[in-house]
């Protein structure tokens, strides 16, 4: 069932998923509700673990919500059959973290491949896709170049050239910023920005990348603790007066967001003497 225009095109609908451990279950997302816009840019956000990824594996049908619904296109993908998943993957792009090139395939084949993979088109019509694609991100002329003789900054772009080769309506980036110097980040965010905009598509960003991605978002989700601790454009994120929020956009050391990983006390571990000792050594290790 398609809706509106205007309406959302992925809604989290009091969404609850949770590892299964031998001390309980570990609560990764915890009632959590959200919507992204159809035709905007939303960036996840959010200290590391929060379940940004998450959230993407349960959009593309990759894990199930131990409660609510994932909603895409307004059908619940917890409950499509085997059929209707592929046919609302083949919807959506992904842009996965580093790229996750194929090695062995040159970057002309790494983009023909989902069209190879998904459609029954001729190879003189894959021929045209695939260098339109590739002229979109810039890089045509390196059609017959090996992954390994590309930098860092061009396998992003040949990965998001091969993410939009089936003119997806939704494709989500996992970390697309991560590891690429100053020029090639600043590129590859206004490729996300242009692209989207020029396709009509929708865009959802994981990113830890706080500048960059504040300049082309149209919405800002940051998430704590499996739930939302901020959510608007990203002016309002920044001026958010809430602790957690503040300690993540000014990246301040303290804050809710604790250094140490809650366990026994130094006491338990070391006793009185070693204790202190310990916490003196933390304390010297942390102004360096």
């Amino acid at each position: 069932m398609s809706q509106s225009p205007d309406a959302s095109f992925v809604q989290f609908d009091n969404v609850t998923f949770a590892y299964p451990g031998s001390a309980g279950d570990r609560v990764i997302l915890d009632r959590l509700s959200f919507s992204v816009p159809r035709g905007q840019v939303t960036a996840l956000m959010g200290a590391s673990g929060g379940g940004k990824t998450t959230v993407l594996r349960l959009i593309g049908g990759q894990q199930q919500p131990t409660g609510g619904r994932v909603l895409f296109d307004g059908a619940d993908v917890g409950t499509m059959g085997r059929e209707a998943l592929e046919a609302a993957r083949r919807r959506m792009g992904m842009l996965f973290q580093f790229g996750a090139l194929f090695t062995d395939l040159s970057v002309f084949d790494n983009v023909a491949f989902p069209l190879r993979e998904h459609s029954r088109l001729s190879e003189p019509l894959i021929r045209d896709i695939v260098l339109m694609k590739l002229n979109a991100v810039g890089l045509r002329g390196a059609r017959d170049l090996m992954p390994s003789e590309v930098s860092g900054g061009m396998a992003r772009r040949v990965a998001l050239a091969r993410a939009i080769a089936l003119d997806p309506e939704l494709i989500m980036y996992d970390e697309p910023f991560a590891g690429l110097d100053p020029i090639s980040l600043g590129t590859a965010a206004q490729l996300i920005r242009r692209l989207n905009d020029a396709l009509g598509m929708t865009s959802l960003i994981v990113s830890h990348d706080l500048e960059e991605t504040f300049r082309i978002a149209d919405q800002v989700i940051i998430l704590a603790n499996g739930r939302i601790a901020a959510q608007g454009t990203p002016d309002e994120v920044r001026h958010s007066d809430d602790p957690l929020v503040r300690q993540f956009v000014l990246a301040q050391a303290e804050g809710p967001v604790h250094f140490h990983y809650p366990g026994p006390t130094l006491d338990d571990d070391f006793g009185p003497v070693m204790a202190g000792r310990a916490g003196q050594s933390g304390r010297s290790g942390s102004r360096t």
